[in-house]
């Protein structure tokens, strides 16, 4: 196995291994009505390095297991963030990496809230948004803060930087 393949896999374990554990120390705000789950802020890592998709994704689904809405949080909370994960992998402003979360696990797990607890719909919908919100503007200042640290962005080995347009906005 070459090394640049053993440092992808064990990137990957780091990022899911993170995920997890901050998860279950949110605890219950990570679940359910208003979720500040922080470890989504890591979504901001796949616009630097689309693999770590695969991390992000296999964090979300251990954390998932621990959910008071088993199965269904493992099943569409993970396939939220996944696609999420891809949406930001692919955009080409760092910035949609607060609005494509925000809005698929608005939509998502509200859906899923209201029809497994029976919670209102649209505020469920907006609830999840509104949490997501909050930890990913967080997040979007941080990995911009990280992005001009070299040291940063050569320890995660990037593929990409926020371009000149990105920082215009």
């Amino acid at each position: 196995m070459n090394k640049k393949l053993v440092r992808k896999i064990t990137d990957n374990a780091f990022i899911a291994a993170i995920y997890y554990v901050t998860t279950l120390i949110i605890g219950d705000r990570a679940f359910l009505g208003i979720q500040f789950r922080v470890a989504e802020m890591l979504i901001f890592l796949v616009y630097f390095r689309k693999d770590f998709i695969i991390g992000l994704t296999l964090g979300c689904l251990l954390a998932n297991l621990h959910s008071p809405m088993m199965p269904w949080d493992l099943l569409f909370g993970t396939l939220a963030t996944f696609l999420s994960a891809l949406l930001v992998s692919y955009s080409r402003k760092m910035f949609m990496g607060i609005i494509y979360p925000s809005v698929i696990n608005g939509v998502v797990i509200g859906i899923m809230l209201h029809y497994i607890l029976e919670a209102p719909l649209l505020e469920s919908m907006v609830f999840v948004f509104i949490g997501e919100l909050i930890v990913l503007i967080f997040g979007y200042f941080l990995f911009r803060l990280l992005n001009k640290n070299d040291a940063f962005m050569e320890l995660i080995m990037s593929e990409r930087e926020i371009g000149n347009e990105e920082e215009s906005n």
